[in-house]
């Protein structure tokens, strides 16, 4: 005869979310999310990295999965901090992006007028017959705009960077205070239940 033992452990169902994270902040993402009242499914985690398709890993980003309760306290406005949160980090990402946008931009530009120069001089060389001033005029600026774009790209970045680097601190504090409201919130609500 089988004897049936009733654990005294409530049922709580979840629910459940997956991400893509830049690799390099997803310890900042599985701390904020945690404030939500998110604690990251091991279960699919385990199984998913055995057989993660490589996608998941081109540029930089990692596939997060979390859970929470479903039933959880104060689910409503834990979600409005939690998109926030999202967007805060999205705009960082964002931020960390335009640091070298316009440098890269102007510096393919100028590489692309300095080749055109370099053809130029090319087929003044190549002419019947050659036209050597022609071909060391268009030269010149060729040279230029091969070497210029390393350097512009370098400053340009280095400027940007330092106007931008005031604003993702700035997003980082937003950030952070919302995770505190979060986790204020889950802290009176006794946590999961």
């Amino acid at each position: 005869m089988s004897v049936i033992e009733k654990s005294s452990e409530r049922y709580i169902g979840y629910e459940y979310m997956e991400i893509k994270a830049d690799s390099r902040k997803v310890s900042m993402y599985i701390d904020g999310y945690s404030n939500f009242g998110w604690e990251q499914d091991e279960n699919i985690t385990v199984q998913q990295n055995q057989t993660i398709p490589q996608h998941y890993y081109k540029e930089g980003k990692v596939l997060l999965c979390f859970k929470r309760d479903r039933k959880i306290m104060n689910k409503t406005e834990l979600t409005r901090l939690q998109r926030n949160f999202e967007d805060c980090m999205n705009q960082i990402e964002e931020l960390e992006k335009s640091k070298t946008n316009t440098a890269m931009m102007v510096s393919i530009s100028i590489g692309i007028i300095g080749t055109m120069f370099m053809a130029g001089s090319t087929f003044a060389v190549t002419a019947s017959p050659p036209i050597i001033w022609l071909c060391v005029l268009l030269a010149a600026p060729g040279l230029a705009g091969w070497i210029l774009p390393c350097l512009i790209y370098k400053a340009m970045a280095a400027k940007r960077t330092k106007i931008v680097n005031p604003l993702i601190e700035d997003k980082y504090d937003e950030a952070y205070e919302i995770c505190e409201k979060g986790s204020r919130l889950l802290g009176k609500s006794g946590g999961n239940g």
